[in-house]
């Protein structure tokens, strides 16, 4: 009776960057959807911003790591192959996630950098403002962006997510075992 080969997953250190960073932006998108529930000037609301802040932070400092992992670490084969389309369409949904979370924690801390505003938590600042003339209008334009971006940033979230269901109970390969 042949014994059974493990399929070949992720690096532990990778499959537990990807979930950490999951779970983070989650917390992100919770914090961000809660605040608006809270009274504008309220201690709860500012706290709530000031978590959404810290977490966005938190992505910025485990991102870059996260991809130098990915990259050094390699990927293991599918099995069975997709089809070539699907290679390309999950590489390039993985080129947007990685600049995605690149990019919008970057913009949060250049809108509060122009706006002023320090990261604080619980009347503790994080990360003070460094900008000595603060500019709320190309502050908001900032934010706008960051606002938009992060709307966008939902869909290519919910494509991957559909893409590893697909691939898990429609193709039937390991994609989405490798990462678990």
């Amino acid at each position: 009776m042949p014994i059974d080969q493990p399929k070949p997953r992720f690096a532990p250190a990778i499959r537990r960057m990807h979930w950490l960073i999951f779970s983070l932006v989650l917390l992100a998108y919770v914090f961000i959807n809660l605040f608006e529930l809270f009274a504008k000037g309220s201690p709860t609301r500012a706290n709530v911003l000031g978590a959404h802040y810290l977490v966005g932070l938190a992505v910025l400092l485990l991102i870059l790591p996260r991809l130098a992992l990915r990259l050094r670490g390699g990927r293991p084969p599918v099995t069975p192959a997709p089809p070539r389309w699907s290679e390309l369409l999950g590489k390039l949904t993985h080129v947007a996630l990685y600049a995605f979370l690149l990019v919008q924690p970057i913009l949060g801390v250049i809108t509060l950098q122009i706006e002023g505003k320090p990261v604080a938590l619980f009347g503790m600042t994080l990360l003070p403002s460094f900008v000595s003339q603060p500019d709320r209008a190309l502050g908001h334009r900032f934010e706008d962006i960051h606002s938009t971006l992060g709307t966008v940033f939902y869909y290519v979230i919910a494509l991957h997510i559909l893409a590893a269901l697909w691939h898990h109970f429609g193709r039937r390969d390991d994609t989405l075992k490798r990462m678990v």
